[in-house]
């Protein structure tokens, strides 16, 4: 960050904070609310909870990238039976410093359903398009320019040889020229704190980082947000005409709820629980600059989609804790080895509540006998694409589960998926706060306004009123794009 921009950053905050706009949380929805807004020349505040660190404060998915920029250490989970783990990112520009990149528009099926159930009000293709197209030039979404990695091109020789729709994904990424072309391309993520956290400073937003925002109140014609700030443990209190609340789909309602604020918030989270499976081929497939493969397998959309995850040896050797008597393959074996998974759109939902005493807010989240049944139907289907792919043993996230061979193929799983030891996880979480001029289950008017209360807004995931089935990033910017359009007149 260059010296003209670094007196926007706010490290010693005084006890009282005055603003027009502030934005709680930096991740894709609260950092391009908050820059377009100051780029309108309002006078914004940008409060994140987390610490404001370069994208190359630590090697990408690493463990000091979870220490330094995960809620908890990644350790985060969704109560129910299985349980689901998720992950936040905590840092500013949230969840897009830590995860891969991936990039879709909202399917067109996805909004109809948005318009019809929740009476969502100019949400179209047509509207959404503009908002698409400058998002995409504003973070570079891109293709490799390149040779993807081999455990990509593994899930997608499998599917094409089984005849499955399976395809390269775009990335908003900055690729390095590339001089060998048999090489897997190397690139910088374009997250937030690399594109839209440098142009709100530069047009005069402030940020307060490692502030935790406690609870917001309406008073006097203005809110008032009570807020502690680390490491100094001191109190802050932050006045503001407008507040805009961004924290993603677990903490804006765990806020909004700790206010007092709870109609149609945090009773319909959903998200996209996922099961994995790690492949051993007889080749190397791994490597250490792998990063995140880019192709998905989209037969079964929106049902469950497959994909290839970070398959590091830290990742390997955590994914091989469900195969204790399996783990020393890792040491041996890592570059054999990859991750893959089948990620599901349930029908289950889940909600977020706050506990007394508690910081975190219990999250709880039910996945129906249908939902278990589908994702082990993703789960035969990715094993028989695996092995087509030329595999030669399997291991599922099922605690000391079956390990499948060539020669056991799939029999060998279970008739139904065992709730107490199926490991699900997922990064997408969405829809506790959902958007709509339908009262009777929205949160939030079609453009992100609380309803019933003046000058409240949200913008992030939990709008999103559904499950998307695609990862939602691409979503999540257009509409913030769109609805801070709308609040500045500009729409």
């Amino acid at each position: 960050m260059s010296n003209s921009l670094s007196d926007k950053v706010i490290t010693n905050p005084p006890e009282q904070l005055r603003c027009e706009i502030a934005v709680v949380g930096s991740g894709p929805g609260g950092a391009i609310t908050a820059c377009l807004l100051a780029e309108a020349g309002r006078n914004v505040l940008l409060i994140e909870e987390g610490p404001f660190l370069s994208l190359e404060s630590c090697i990408p998915f690493s463990k000091d990238e979870m220490v330094q920029k995960y809620r908890n250490g990644g350790l985060t989970v969704a109560m129910g039976s299985p349980k689901v783990q998720y992950v936040e990112g905590r840092c500013v520009g949230g969840g897009s410093e830590i995860n891969s990149g991936l990039y879709y528009r909202t399917p067109a099926e996805i909004l109809e359903k948005w318009r019809r159930e929740f009476q969502l009000e100019a949400l179209d293709e047509a509207d959404l398009l503009p908002h698409f197209e400058v998002c995409e030039q504003d973070v570079t979404v891109c293709y490799l320019p390149g040779k993807p990695p081999d455990a990509s091109l593994k899930l997608h020789e499998g599917a094409i040889a089984l005849g499955w729709k399976s395809f390269e994904v775009p990335r908003w990424f900055q690729y390095e020229e590339q001089v060998d072309q048999m090489t897997v391309p190397k690139g910088t993520r374009q997250s937030m704190t690399k594109t839209f956290i440098p142009r709100a400073l530069k047009a005069g937003c402030q940020i307060l980082a490692n502030t935790r925002v406690q609870v917001i109140r309406f008073q006097g014609n203005k809110w008032l947000l009570k807020s502690d700030h680390a490491p100094l443990a001191s109190h802050v209190q932050i006045e503001a005409d407008y507040l805009f609340i961004c924290g993603g789909a677990v903490q804006t309602p765990a806020l909004l709820r700790r206010s007092g604020i709870t109609n149609n918030i945090g009773n319909s989270l959903q998200m996209h629980p996922t099961i994995k499976v790690t492949a051993h081929f007889p080749e190397n497939v791994s490597s250490t600059d792998m990063g995140v493969p880019v192709h998905q397998v989209k037969e079964f959309a929106p049902r469950f989609s497959f994909g290839c995850s970070i398959s590091s040896p830290a990742y390997l050797a955590l994914a091989m804790n469900d195969h204790p008597t399996d783990r020393h393959e890792v040491d041996q074996n890592w570059q054999k080895m990859a991750i893959y998974y089948a990620m599901m759109t349930p029908s289950g939902r889940g909600t977020i509540r706050c506990v007394p005493k508690f910081r975190d807010p219990l999250v709880r989240y039910g996945l129906t006998d249908g939902d278990l049944k589908t994702l082990l139907e993703g789960l035969q289907k990715l094993s028989m694409l695996l092995f087509e792919a030329g595999a030669t043993t399997l291991y599922p996230s099922i605690t000391e589960g079956p390990k499948l061979t060539k020669q056991t193929k799939i029999n060998n799983l279970p008739d139904t998926l065992p709730r107490k030891l199926t490991n699900l996880m997922t990064i997408h979480l969405f829809s506790s706060c959902p958007m709509g001029e339908n009262q009777k289950i929205c949160a939030v008017d079609s453009f992100g306004k609380v309803h019933g209360l003046k000058n409240l807004y949200v913008a992030d995931a939990s709008l999103l009123c559904t499950a998307p089935g695609v990862n939602p990033q691409g979503s999540i910017m257009a509409i913030a794009r769109r609805n801070a359009l709308h609040f500045l007149g500009k729409l």
